[in-house]
């Protein structure tokens, strides 16, 4: 009788399957207990690759946020350089206005003086007197 068996399942569900299955594990609890460094250093090596990955995140955040503080910089920069100019223009639009009508109140006074220069005299003569009570007292 040389008849060879074919099926690989015929002990899998025996008690010799029990046996190989309770040896495995306690192979595995025993590599486990025998080497407890390695699994500490592996659980050290993945805590120090999560950290590096969350510097790394940290950096491209950081990195981002000057990006956009820079860009949000310049936008303000040119923003209150084109108001300082409208400032400037509205200033100086003011001051030639004022220019003007002080050359024009100092040609209507002119003309008042020129028109009436007893008048003129008299009242010039009147304010410094009252002027000169006051500064007196």
């Amino acid at each position: 009788m040389d008849e060879t068996f074919t099926d690989t399942n015929f002990m899998a569900d025996g008690p010799a399957s029990d046996a190989f299955k309770s040896q495995s594990a306690a192979n595995d609890l025993r590599s486990a207990v025998a080497d407890p460094s390695s699994k500490a250093k592996q659980i050290a090596q993945e805590a120090g690759a999560k950290a590096q990955h969350f510097k790394q995140a940290a950096t491209e955040k950081a990195q981002q946020f000057r990006e956009f503080a820079g860009s949000k910089a310049n936008d303000l920069k040119e923003t209150a350089g084109v108001k300082a100019q409208q400032i400037k223009q509205v200033a100086s639009e003011q001051v030639e206005q004022g220019r003007v009508k002080a050359k024009e109140a100092h040609a209507d006074a002119e003309q008042y003086v020129r028109d009436h220069p007893t008048k003129s005299v008299l009242t010039a003569l009147g304010i410094g007197v009252i002027i000169g009570l006051v500064i007196r007292r």
